[in-house]
């Protein structure tokens, strides 16, 4: 990519990346072409709760497990920037394998945020080890969908999962839905309400070992895309959990679950970033390649207008990733705006970018032998996960709003 630009919010200056992140982006578009694209349409193909996991040991070994985690833990520091430049380049080729490294970053969010000593030396190490460790985020219900995303909506949330506190410990009854890498995960971190506060006021996030007695995982989801990473239920039985597995406090889960969604809406930007390079760049070269009218399909004028509108959505996407991501490494608590504005806006360039490169291939588009239908089923899937276009929004009116002072 050469110098790719960032944007600092304090001083408004368009300033290189670190030159660390830029060797580690080459890095990571190496593992990539080396990696993971032979692997893409044979993992897309495979049964919906096939696993690679030779590829996720080889993603360990290039330390993408281990991003955010600090140095002293073992991990390699990169902060958020460092995380959304890696799942970009890993989507550009397949985004159900960024997504695998992503939901562990979530697993992994609770954990730093905690700033708490005894649970970090006791969780974190496990990414720097030798075999590859992958971790979840179960927030999501079959009832309490976005009622987990949006304070005011807590009290309204029906059939979460529940915490009531015995002893020392607390015991967790009930069911997650759509938890990615909760089939294969170690741990996960889960969100349940504490007995006696109604809907989730009470909610906590606790870390959870997915191997502790009465946890089940539930069958993988079949999905139309993002199918090299699973999804699935948890499903909790009375699982004791120790009252120091809890994050931050009884009853913050809120506070945490809305600072990790800010650290990681920059980073599904940057997936939905890559899903649009992705289909962008087997459109450029079928362009380049296609002879129309005695010149390749580039030169005609409606065609470039499509290339060069893609071209400028996709750089503008990546800008307002980049933005985003720094502001979620140097300000505390992250910011709300720059990461949901950027994910609103790479979700939807992530679907009309991918839409416009099928149209330019005409029929070859549509057929799975080139590749491009496959970033179409992705492109759509983004928007659904750290929040929708809808909540995206509530949460940006209402950081317009608080900064107006009304």
């Amino acid at each position: 990519m050469g110098n790719t630009p960032s944007f600092t919010a304090d001083t408004g200056a368009f300033l290189a990346e670190p030159q660390q992140i830029q060797e580690f982006r080459q890095r990571v578009r190496e593992f990539v072409d080396k990696e993971v694209r032979p692997k893409v349409a044979e993992n897309d193909r495979a049964a919906h709760d096939d696993f690679d996991w030779e590829l996720v040991r080889k993603g360990h070994e290039a330390g993408l497990f281990r991003l955010v985690v600090p140095k002293e833990y073992g991990g390699l520091g990169l902060g958020v920037l460092g995380v959304a430049v890696a799942l970009e380049e890993i989507a550009a080729a397949c985004a159900g394998t960024a997504l695998i490294f992503g939901a562990t970053l979530l697993g992994q969010a609770p954990v730093l945020l905690s700033g708490d000593p005894q649970l970090q030396s006791r969780f974190l190490p496990l990414f720097s080890g030798d075999d590859p460790v992958l971790a979840c985020n179960a927030i999501t219900e079959d009832q309490a969908g976005c009622d987990l995303l949006i304070p005011e909506n807590a009290e309204h949330a029906t059939d979460v999962v529940q915490a009531r506190r015995d002893g020392d410990s607390y015991l967790l009854t009930g069911r997650k839905r759509f938890i990615t890498n909760a089939k294969v995960a170690e741990f996960g971190s889960v969100y349940a309400n504490v007995e006696g506060h109604p809907g989730a006021t009470g909610l906590t996030a606790f870390i959870v070992p997915l191997d502790s007695p009465g946890i089940t995982r539930g069958p993988v989801a079949d999905k139309m895309g993002y199918r090299a990473c699973l999804g699935s239920e948890l499903l909790f039985d009375q699982v004791r959990v120790p009252a120091e597995n809890v994050v931050a406090g009884e009853g913050n889960g809120m506070l945490i679950n809305i600072q990790q969604m800010n650290m990681a809406r920059a980073t599904v930007a940057a997936i939905s970033t890559g899903i649009a390079r992705g289909a962008f760049e087997i459109a450029k070269q079928w362009c380049a390649d296609r002879v129309q009218g005695g010149v390749p399909l580039y030169k005609h004028q409606f065609s470039a207008r499509k290339l060069a509108e893609m071209a400028a959505q996709i750089e503008a996407a990546r800008l307002m990733y980049l933005k985003a991501a720094q502001t979620a490494d140097t300000e505390i608590p992250a910011p709300v705006f720059e990461p949901a504005t950027a994910k609103l806006f790479a979700d939807r360039v992530a679907i009309d970018v991918a839409q416009e490169a099928m149209s330019l291939m005409g029929a070859r588009g549509y057929l799975r032998e080139y590749g491009m239908e496959k970033f179409v089923r992705e492109s759509l899937g983004a928007r659904i996960y750290e929040g929708t276009p809808e909540v995206l929004a509530l949460a940006i009116t209402e950081s317009l709003y608080a900064e107006d002072d009304f």
